[in-house]
């Protein structure tokens, strides 16, 4: 992807790396953002989090303030410290140098809002099986991947486009071959790294059956309920898990009772995917009627020490200690009201409420069936800001 570290701003005003912004919010920090980029930006997509408050003040009422001397005015309702962003990390560095001069606590965010998209963090997600499990993190979109490695070969699960060269080298750097990359659904929030890793390397692209009958517009492997894919000394079994899109799977790697389960988008750590996404409102009714059986009868149905490890989390969810993003399904059971409601009022839960559909989502889909080729750059433009692909518990 485009490398954009060269956009940071002025050497000597203070600022956060994403990385060390990643930790503050994982952690629950407080902290003021502004976000100097015009309104429509902000409005698209703009940092959030349990601990932040995000306030939109345009870069040239700095530039105003500058002239008439009205800084201190202009940051007078803000909570310090204060952290200052923009599109590039250049406006927002010459608002911090402002603030700072008026005594007031702020930073920059290097590199702007592009090199927080930017950031990919990788952590090794403990788990019971004969397979080493890296959990891709994406902060600013809250998009999570694995990669399995066992015995020199390794498989990739809902990759995304703007990484794809990343899952390469990182198996390359372990001595593993690279021999799947899975999709566990067509995304509506992401532009899939499948087909890219099929295209660049000799990894097999490996989708749900069911997204043929969705238009599945390129060559990939075809895998239904109950097939396995071998991995090394590892086993995925997939299971059918219908409801967010007619066609989503699960995947299970073979293990003892703790063995993960990647669930895509039907299952997260703060609530159940969405049913709006394939065929609208229209179709949501029937999407999580689909959902609440594939919940009761197919996921709820694995042990409970089986660790759930989600496709996305929110701003509610909570990381373990070591930064992963996964749950065991018990807990799971006990905490998600959605876990324990009869099927009318799981209807009513799933269909009502939903937040704004991703940004692009149409595109998007089109993009990931194969349907309209885009470059990386249109590719990173369009999965900017939230998934939006989960119903809050």
């Amino acid at each position: 992807m485009t490398d954009r570290s060269d956009a940071d701003g002025p050497a000597d005003v203070p600022s956060i790396t994403p990385v060390a912004l990643a930790e503050r919010l994982r952690t629950g920090a407080e902290l003021t953002v502004l976000d100097v980029r015009d309104r429509d930006e902000f409005e698209r997509w703009h940092l959030a989090g349990e601990g932040v408050e995000a306030v939109q003040i345009p870069h040239m009422k700095f530039v105003q303030a500058q002239a008439t001397g009205g800084v201190t005015d202009l940051a007078a309702d803000l909570e310090e410290p204060i952290l200052a962003v923009c599109g590039h990390g250049e406006a927002s560095a010459h608002a911090v140098s402002l603030l700072r001069d008026a005594g007031i606590d702020a930073a920059n965010l290097a590199g702007g809002m592009d090199a927080w998209a930017d950031l990919y963090l990788a952590r090794e997600l403990p788990v019971d099986a004969p397979a080493t499990v890296v959990q891709y993190d994406r902060p600013s979109s809250g998009c999570l991947a694995y990669a399995i490695y066992s015995d020199g070969e390794a498989a990739v699960i809902d990759p995304l486009r703007a990484f794809a060269d990343r899952y390469a080298a990182d198996a390359d750097d372990r001595g593993a071959t690279l021999e799947y990359a899975i999709d566990t659904h067509v995304h509506a929030d992401h532009v899939s790294g499948v087909r890219t890793l099929a295209d660049r390397t000799d990894v097999t692209a490996v989708v749900p059956a069911g997204a043929t009958d969705r238009g599945l517009a390129f060559e990939a492997a075809t895998v239904s309920d109950g097939d396995e894919l071998q991995v090394g000394d590892a086993t995925l079994t997939v299971v059918a898990t219908p409801g967010h899109t007619s066609e989503s799977v699960s995947v299970r790697l073979a293990g003892d009772d703790a063995g993960p389960l990647f669930t895509g988008d039907t299952l997260f750590l703060e609530g159940i995917g969405r049913p709006d996404l394939e065929r609208g409102d229209e179709g949501a009714a029937a999407a999580a009627e689909a959902l609440y059986e594939t919940l009761q009868n197919h996921v709820l149905a694995f042990p409970d020490d089986t660790t759930i490890a989600p496709g996305h989390y929110g701003d509610a969810a909570e990381s373990r200690a070591d930064g992963t993003y996964a749950a065991r399904l018990g807990d799971l059971r006990d905490r998600l009201e959605a876990l324990s409601m009869n099927d009318r009022e799981f209807l009513a839960h799933a269909t009502s409420d939903l937040p704004p559909r991703p940004s692009n989502h149409e595109r998007i889909v089109a993009a990931n069936l194969g349907h309209e080729a885009i470059d990386d750059e249109t590719a990173f433009e369009l999965e900017l800001g939230p998934n939006n692909c989960a119903v809050a518990d």
